[in-house]
C-alpha cells in the first residue's frame, strides 16, 4: 500500500490525525493490480486483508455485503482500478466490460498489460468467465513475478528463505488434499517426483482447476528436487467413487489409495456410470443424508446451493449451526424441508390417519359450512373466489366440530407427549373463541345486562380448566409438610374447594373459613387488608408468623404483587388471579383484558409466551424477546377488547396469525388458517394482507401432494385490488407445476374441475408440462383441443398424427379430429394445406361412391375435375409439410390417398 505502513506510522507521530485523511490512498497486489482512491480516505481500523481482494482479472472490495458501509464511506467510494491482464485484449472489449459494470473506461496499456478504469463506488469489478476465456492467466508466472518483486521490495516485504520449500503451503490452503486432512506441500512433492513433464503437461487443464494443485517455476536460489526414472502409470484419471476418511490416517506418507485398489495389482479401467445421489426418505430437519462425489465435479464452478423438486436443498457444507463440525469438502447434503412434522409421530414416522385428520377433515368440514361466492373473469375464464359466512349463533357449534376432530387426534397412538400439549392447546384455543366471541342470547333466558357476567364465568371455568395440570404439577414437587404452599397453589388455579379441605384436614379451621371467601365480596378483601395494615402499624412482629400464611393474606386481600413475592408464574394464572382476586367481582372481560394488558406495559406482569415456551415443550434454544410474539390466545382477548372501537391492527394481526403464535414450527399452519377463516366470518376483524398465512398453508398441502384443497384454500384468498389476477395466477402456478400430481388421481381432478376451476386451464398445464415432456403427441393434441390453442393442435395433428392414424386405418378418428378445428380454421394458418385436405379427401371420397342423378358424362368429368384439384392441393400441402414430417409420412400419405381414390 501507499503510504506504506511505516510511512503511515511516521507521519501520524508528527502530524496526528492523518490517518484519518490520507489523501489518494493506494493498496495493491504484485501481478494483479491496485486501486487508488480519490481524496481523503480514513484508514483506522480498516482490516485491509478482508476489505480489499485482488484475484485473477478480479478486484473485489467488501465481499460481505452485510459489512459494507455506504457509499462514500469507508472504502466505498470512487477510485481509480488497474488490473494487470496476462494477455493481449483487444480496447473495445475491454470498454464494453468496464461499461456493462457502471465503470469508466481510462485505458489499456498493450506493453504492460495494464487496464485502467475508474469507480464511483464498490461491489465486484473485472472480467467475467466468458471474456476470461479470451484473457487467460498464467498463475505459475504471476506467482513467480509476485515472489520476486516481494524480495525486491524492502520496506513493505521480508526476503525469502533459500531453504523454503518449493511450494508454498499457503497457495494449496483450499486444495483437495487440504480438504482431505492431507498436507497439500507434501502431496505436491509427491506429485512431482511420480509424474514426467510431459503428463502434467497433459494434466495441466486439470492442474489449474480452482487453483487445486498449482504448479509454481523453481525460485532462484531454492533447492531442486532430484526425480527418480517416473513410475509408469495410466494417464486416465480414475474417478474418485468413494473413499473412508478414516483410512487416511493410517496410510504411509499420506498417501491415498483409490476405492478398491490394492498396491501392487495393476490398475484395470472399469465403465463408470457416474455417481447418484441417496435420498433417504424421511430427510427432515437436522437428518442428511452424505454422499461422495467426484471432486472435479465438486469444485468446479458450476456447482452451487440449488433447490430440487419438493422443497429438496443440494448443497455442500452444513445448513444452521455454525458450531457443526466440519465436513468434508466432497460431500454433497440433500435436506428437506420440514411441512410434514405435525402428521410425525414420536418415532418420526408420517401417520396417515395424521394426514386426515390434520388435513382433510377439517377442510372437508370447511367445505360443508355456508359460504358466498364472488365471481370474477380472467382471461375470458370465470372463476368464484369463496368466503365463509355465518353468525355468532351458529359459532358455538362450529367450534366443537374442530374440537372433536382435534380429539380425534389425541386418540391416536404414538403421538409424542409435546404433540399432545400442543393439541390440547388447540382446544384451548376454540373453546376461547367459542366463549369470547359466540352469541349468548339464544343460549340462556337471562337479562341482557347479565349477559357480560355469563361469558366471565365461562371464561373462569375455562381459565380454571387450562392452569390445573400446572398447579398439580407443582404440588406434586412439594412434601406434605409445606401445607401453606400447597394452599397457596391451590388458590392460583381456584381450587378453593381443594383448598378448603386441604386446610380442614390439617386442623386449621380459621383459615378455611377464610379460604371460603376467596374471591368473594370486597367488603372481605379490604377486611383482611385493614387487618394486616393494623399489624404493620402496630409494628406486629411477622417472625411468629409464617411467611407463606402472610402471602396466603395478602392474596386475599387482593394484593396479588404482594402475595406473589419472588415467585414465577405463568401468564394464565396471573391473568386467573388478577381477575378472581383483585379487580372487582363483577368487573367485565373487557377491563380485566385491559388491566392485564396496563400491567403487562409497566413490567408488571409476565409476558403471555407462546404455549410452546411456557410449557417447556422445545429443547432447542428459542430466540424470543419481550413483544417479539405472544400466545394466540392472548391476541384473542385483545381482539375481544377492541371490538366495537374500529381498531385494525394490521402488524397484530399478522403477528396473531403466524405460525409462531400457536406452535414453534414456523411452517405450520394447518390449524391457525381456520381459526383466522372463523373468525374474519363472524365479523371480528377485516383484513386483506394475510396472504402470508395462505400461502403457508398452500405450500404445507402442496408437499403432501394434496393439491385440490391447496387450490381450496387459494380461492379463499382475500381480493386486492392492487393484485386483482393473484387467486388466478397462483392456481395457474399449482396446476402446471403440480401437473403429475393432481392428474393421476382422478378425484382431485375432478374435484378441481367442480371448484370451478376452468378446464381449459388443466388441458394447458397437462399439455405444456406432462404430456409434451413425455412425447404423447395424442393426448398433447387433446389437451391443445381441450384449451382451445388451435394453431399448436393443427401443427401436432399434421406432423405427429394424422399419418400414424391414416396408416392405422383409423379414418373416423382422423375426421373427428379434424372436424371438431374447422369452425376455428380462421384462427387457423396454413388451414387448407394441413387438415382441410383431410376434410377434402372425405368429402371427394364420399362423393365417388355417391350415384348422381346428372349424366354419366357430366358427373364423370365433375369428378375427374374436382379430382385434379385435390392432386394439386395436395403436392402443395406436401411441398409445406414435407421438412416437418417423420421421414415416411408424407409418402406414404401421398400414395395412400391417391390409391384410395
Amino acid at each position: 500500500m501507499e503510504p506504506s505502513l511505516s510511512q503511515l506510522i511516521t507521519r501520524e507521530l508528527t502530524d496526528p490525525g492523518y490517518c484519518a485523511r490520507v489523501q489518494n490512498f493506494t493498496v495493491g497486489r504484485y501481478g494483479y493490480g491496485n486501486v487508488r482512491f480519490f481524496g481523503e480516505t480514513d484508514v483506522r481500523w480498516l482490516d485491509l486483508d478482508q476489505i480489499v481482494k485482488f484475484r485473477r482479472h478480479e478486484i473485489v472490495v467488501y465481499e460481505d455485503e452485510t459489512v459494507k458501509p455506504s457509499v462514500g464511506k469507508g472504502l466505498n467510494k470512487a477510485a481509480e482500478v488497474t488490473l494487470i491482464l496476462q494477455k493481449d485484449s483487444s480496447i473495445e472489449k475491454l470498454k464494453l466490460s468496464a461499461e456493462n459494470q457502471g465503470a469508466e473506461f481510462i485505458s489499456f496499456d498493450t506493453i504492460r498489460k495494464e487496464w485502467k478504469f475508474s469507480v464511483q463506488h464498490f461491489s465486484r469489478f473485472g472480467l467475467s468467465d466468458d471474456e476470461e476465456d479470451d484473457v487467460m492467466m498464467d498463475d505459475a508466472d504471476v506467482d513467480v513475478r509476485e515472489r520476486e518483486q516481494v524480495t525486491m521490495n524492502d520496506n513493505d516485504g521480508s526476503d525469502l528463505d533459500e531453504g523454503s520449500p518449493l511450494t508454498d503451503s499457503r497457495l494449496l490452503s483450499h486444495s483437495l488434499p487440504s480438504h482431505l486432512g492431507l498436507d497439500p506441500v507434501r502431496m505436491k512433492e509427491m506429485r512431482m517426483m511420480m509424474f514426467s513433464p510431459e503428463e502434467e503437461e497433459d494434466d495441466a487443464e486439470l492442474d489449474n482447476l480452482n487453483g487445486t494443485f498449482s504448479h509454481h517455476r523453481p525460485l532462484h536460489g531454492s533447492k531442486t528436487v532430484q526425480r527418480s526414472s517416473p513410475l509408469t502409470i495410466r494417464k486416465t484419471p480414475l474417478a474418485l467413487l468413494e473413499y473412508n476418511p478414516g483410512s487416511f490416517a493410517s496410510s504411509d506418507n499420506g498417501s491415498i489409495l483409490l476405492s478398491q485398489q490394492n498396491k501392487g495389482v495393476p490398475l484395470t479401467i472399469t465403465k463408470v456410470q457416474g455417481f447418484k445421489l441417496e435420498i433417504k426418505e424421511t430427510p427432515v430437519t437436522k437428518s442428511y443424508s452424505k454422499n461422495i462425489v467426484d471432486a472435479g465435479l465438486l469444485m468446479g464452478r458450476s456447482f452451487g446451493i440449488a433447490w430440487g423438486p419438493n422443497n429438496l436443498l443440494i448443497h455442500c457444507g452444513s445448513v444452521g449451526d455454525s458450531n457443526k463440525s466440519p465436513h468434508l469438502s466432497s460431500t454433497i447434503s440433500l435436506e428437506k424441508v420440514a411441512t410434514d412434522n405435525v402428521v410425525r409421530d414420536e418415532n418420526n414416522k408420517i401417520r396417515e390417519e395424521l394426514i386426515g385428520l390434520c388435513f382433510d377433515s377439517p377442510l372437508s368440514y370447511h367445505k360443508e359450512i355456508n359460504f358466498e361466492t364472488n365471481e370474477f373473469i380472467v382471461d375470458s375464464y370465470k372463476l368464484k373466489a369463496r368466503k365463509l359466512v355465518f353468525n355468532r349463533l351458529d359459532l358455538s357449534h362450529v367450534c366443537r366440530q374442530y374440537i372433536g376432530i382435534i380429539e380425534k387426534q389425541l386418540e391416536v397412538p404414538g403421538l409424542s407427549s409435546s404433540a399432545r400439549v400442543m393439541l390440547m392447546h388447540q382446544v384451548f384455543v376454540w373453546e376461547l373463541i367459542n366463549v369470547l366471541f359466540s352469541s349468548k342470547e339464544s343460549s340462556i333466558e337471562a337479562d341482557v345486562a347479565a349477559l357480560p357476567l355469563i361469558r366471565r364465568a365461562e371464561f373462569s371455568v375455562l381459565l380454571q380448566e387450562s392452569v390445573c395440570h400446572r398447579v398439580q404439577d407443582e404440588i406434586s414437587s412439594l412434601n406434605d409438610s409445606k401445607d401453606l404452599q400447597q394452599l397457596f397453589l391451590l388458590l392460583t388455579g381456584r381450587q378453593i374447594d381443594a383448598a378448603v379441605e386441604l386446610s380442614a384436614s390439617r386442623g386449621d379451621v380459621r383459615l378455611a373459613c377464610l379460604l371460603t371467601q376467596a374471591g368473594g365480596s370486597t367488603v372481605n378483601r379490604m377486611d383482611i387488608d385493614r387487618q394486616l395494615d393494623l399489624w404493620k402499624t402496630n409494628s406486629l412482629d411477622f417472625g411468629f408468623i409464617e411467611n407463606d400464611r402472610i402471602r396466603l393474606f395478602e392474596l386475599l386481600a387482593g394484593n396479588i404483587h404482594g402475595a406473589l413475592g419472588e415467585m414465577d408464574i405463568d401468564w394464565k394464572r396471573f391473568l386467573g388471579l388478577l381477575m378472581w382476586y383483585h379487580l372487582q367481582p363483577a368487573s367485565d372481560l373487557t377491563s380485566i383484558f385491559q388491566t392485564y394488558q396496563h400491567l403487562l406495559e409497566d413490567g408488571r406482569a409476565p409476558y403471555p409466551v407462546p404455549v410452546y415456551i411456557d410449557e417447556k415443550l422445545v429443547m432447542d434454544k428459542i430466540s424470543w424477546s419481550p413483544g417479539n410474539r405472544f400466545d394466540l390466545a392472548y391476541y384473542l382477548m385483545i381482539l375481544h377488547s377492541n371490538e366495537g372501537r374500529d381498531v385494525t391492527n394490521i402488524h397484530m394481526l399478522k403477528t396473531m396469525f403466524s405460525a409462531f403464535a400457536s406452535t414453534h414450527d414456523p411452517l405450520d399452519h394447518h390449524m391457525i388458517w381456520h381459526q383466522r377463516a372463523v373468525l374474519e366470518a363472524v365479523g371480528t376483524f377485516s383484513c386483506d394482507d394475510l396472504h402470508v398465512l395462505d400461502m403457508g398453508f398452500v405450500s404445507q398441502l402442496l408437499n403432501l401432494g394434496h393439491c385440490h384443497w391447496a387450490i381450496y384454500v387459494v380461492l379463499h384468498m382475500s381480493h386486492r385490488d392492487d393484485y386483482p389476477y393473484l387467486q388466478a395466477s397462483v392456481i395457474r402456478e399449482i396446476l402446471f407445476q403440480y401437473c403429475e400430481t393432481w392428474s393421476a388421481q382422478e378425484n382431485q381432478r375432478q374435484f378441481i374441475v367442480d371448484l370451478g376451476v376452468p378446464s381449459a386451464w388443466l388441458h394447458e398445464a397437462l399439455v405444456s408440462v406432462y404430456h409434451a415432456y413425455s412425447g404423447n403427441s395424442f393426448k398433447a393434441l387433446e389437451h391443445y383441443l381441450g384449451c382451445g390453442f388451435w394453431q399448436k393442435a393443427h401443427s401436432t395433428f399434421i406432423t405427429s398424427v394424422a399419418h400414424s392414424l391414416f396408416m392405422s386405418g383409423k379414418q373416423s378418428e382422423i375426421l373427428r379430429l379434424a372436424t371438431s378445428m374447422e369452425d376455428h380454421k380462421s384462427e387457423i394458418e396454413n388451414w387448407d394445406l394441413g387438415a382441410g385436405i383431410f376434410i377434402t379427401f372425405y368429402s371427394l371420397k364420399s362423393s365417388l361412391k355417391e350415384d348422381d342423378s346428372m349424366t354419366e358424362l357430366v358427373s364423370l368429368q365433375d369428378k375427374n375435375d374436382a379430382c385434379r384439384k385435390f392432386f394439386s392441393r395436395l403436392k402443395g400441402s406436401l411441398a409445406f409439410w414435407e421438412g416437418r414430417l417423420p421421414i415416411d409420412a408424407s409418402f406414404s400419405n401421398y400414395h395412400h390417398q391417391v390409391s384410395l381414390i
